[in-house]
This record gives C-alpha cells, sequence and structure tokens, in this order.
C-alpha cells in the first residue's frame, strides 16, 4: 500500500503530524510526502526513518518530495527509541531525564553582552549534571548558539559527542536563515518537542 501526502504550506508541525497519522492508521509499505521548505524536509525524513523506512529526498524546484519504503517485513512494527527492551541498570536511569529548554542566544535580561558570556558558562557547566543530562531544545534565538561561528558551539558539540540529544527548531532556524549554518544537533519540531516535555523526568528553563 502507498500513501502520497500534500504537505505544501503547511506550518511545522503539520506536515510531521501528518506523515504521523498516516503511517499509524494506514501502514503504508511506502509514503511520499511532499513539503516546500528545508526545515520539513529534515523533520518528515528523520520521522520516517524512526518508523523504519529507507529515506529518500529530491527536491522539485521550491519543492522537496520525500519518500520513504519499509525496509524489511510490513507486518513487523519499526522499533522506536521507547519501545526498546532495556537492561534494569537502564530502567533504573529512566526517572532522571534531565531536560533543559533555551530558547534565547542570552541567559538573564538587562544586558545582551553580559547575557551571552553568562550563557556560554551555563552551557559550558552543564556537564556537572552527568548522566542525568538528557536533552537540549533550542527553540527561538536560541537556535544562534548552534550555528557556526558562535562561542557556544563548541561546548554543545562537546556534550552532543558525550550522548547529550540536541534539538534545534526546524522553523526557528529557516526564520533566522540558518538551517545551513547549523553545527550541531538535529533539527526538530514543535511535535518533538512536546513529546520530549512530557518524557523528561525534569526541566531546567534556561
Amino acid at each position: 500500500m502507498s500513501v502520497k501526502l500534500d504537505c505544501k504550506g503547511l506550518p511545522c508541525p503539520q506536515p510531521v503530524l501528518k506523515c504521523k497519522n498516516a503511517i499509524e492508521s494506514e501502514h503504508p509499505d511506502s509514503i511520499e510526502v511532499t513539503v516546500d521548505n528545508e526545515a520539513a524536509r529534515q523533520n518528515v525524513s528523520r520521522f520516517m526513518g524512526t518508523k523504519g523506512y529507507e529515506v529518500e529526498s529530491v527536491q522539485d524546484g521550491a519543492l522537496f518530495i520525500v519518500s520513504g519504503k519499509l525496509s524489511g517485513s510490513a507486518d513487523t512494527p519499526a522499533e522506536c527509541e521507547e519501545c526498546v527492551i532495556m537492561s534494569d541498570e537502564e530502567l533504573s536511569k529512566i526517572g532522571s531525564k534531565t531536560l533543559v529548554f533555551i530558547d534565547s542566544e542570552f541567559l538573564g535580561k538587562g544586558d545582551d553582552e553580559l547575557g551571552g558570556k553568562l550563557m556560554f558558562n551555563f552551557i559550558a557547566t552543564l556537564s556537572e549534571l552527568g548522566e542525568d543530562l538528557w536533552r537540549i531544545i533550542m527553540v527561538n534565538g536560541a537556535v544562534k548558539l548552534a550555528a557556526e561561528g558562535n562561542p557556544c558551539l563548541e561546548k554543545l558539540q562537546e556534550l552532543e559527542k558525550s550522548g547529550v540529544s540536541i534539538l534545534v527548531c526546524g522553523t526557528c532556524l529557516d526564520h533566522f536563515n540558518l538551517l545551513e549554518q547549523k553545527q550541531v544537533g538535529e533539527t526538530t519540531n514543535m511535535l518533538d518537542v512536546v513529546t520530549s516535555l512530557q518524557l523528561a523526568s525534569k526541566v531546567i528553563k534556561a
């Protein structure tokens, strides 16, 4: 069974939600989604991948056509991150998922130069949370922290290398024309943001 979705002009996270609903309700062997911006292309591609689809995307003028084909048996549901069988040690850590939510490139209000220095120090100190630090989400002006040339980029890359998940808002990157400059983390959408907030045991708002 094949499904085609026309998601041109839909704001985040509508393309991903339509793709999610189609996969969960119709269980297609293949699915094709047409979107009209790079952030949606990345988000839909990544979502299809988590559902067990082999993903390809091509650009047709101003449009992106994202195609997914089930790898393996269509009767075998794709295993997702939250469905894997975990060891006792891993299970014991489920209760300590700390999420850091950042919505600005500055920490605090009053002076942006000072706020930039404070944000650098904040990110540089996040490693002190140890294994409890699960995920960092960056929205609005905070996506600038993930862009090439930002003083915080190297510290974020170190955190990602240590195993911390970093999600960067695709709509925000597109707004600031930074999609091509992003150097760390995965481009994300509001569905991922809401799901992450639900799964976290603790949220730290920077």
